[in-house]
């Protein structure tokens, strides 16, 4: 397999993980931190806002069942990329929407597909979602990893990502693991 690597922002990262880890041609996705300023850090550190990360996921992803394009068109649906370091009720820059690159192919995409939704006016407010290089990413603690499928009787889950999740299965059947 000629896998690549994807690492996106757009709020809780638990958001994201359940819905990446449903996509046919994922292999992987770690919950973790980018784009901030301080090593290795904590949960409790990034919540604080200080350190200037985000909660990212990294998703390893086979481009030959699934574009990094076709992967960026899921991240826009299932965020709001206009609000500015919020998700919902999430609040602070660790919240923020971005696109980290690991590479120039992957920086120009992002850019593309950004220019091609505000040129099709599929949001009412601009977009704000950040398209920077990927510096570093850190995986989160481990009690982060596979939470909505540990938790998904617990209120946030039912609450917030539940809905993302079925979303993605009604707007995206057909690129669903078997």
């Amino acid at each position: 397999m000629n896998a690549q690597l994807a690492t996106l922002a757009g709020g809780c990262f638990w958001c994201l993980e359940a819905v990446f880890e449903q996509l046919r041609g994922v292999t992987k996705v770690v919950s973790g931190y980018s784009g901030g300023h301080v090593p290795n850090p904590s949960y409790e550190a990034v919540c604080t806002g200080t350190t200037g990360h985000a909660e990212v996921v990294q998703v390893t992803f086979d481009p030959d069942a699934l574009s990094y394009r076709d992967l960026l068109g899921v991240f826009f649906t299932l965020h709001d990329p206009t609000t500015l370091d919020r998700q919902g009720g999430d609040v602070g820059t660790q919240y923020r929407s971005a696109i980290f690159y690991h590479d120039d192919e992957q920086r120009r995409t992002a850019e593309e597909v950004v220019r091609e939704l505000e040129a099709e006016h599929v949001f009412d407010e601009p977009i704000v979602t950040k398209i920077e290089s990927l510096k570093a990413f850190y995986p989160a603690e481990e009690y982060h990893r596979e939470y909505y499928r540990r938790n998904s009787n617990q209120p946030y889950c039912r609450a917030v990502i539940a809905p993302k999740v079925a979303k993605l299965r009604s707007k995206y059947l057909e690129k669903l693991k078997a």
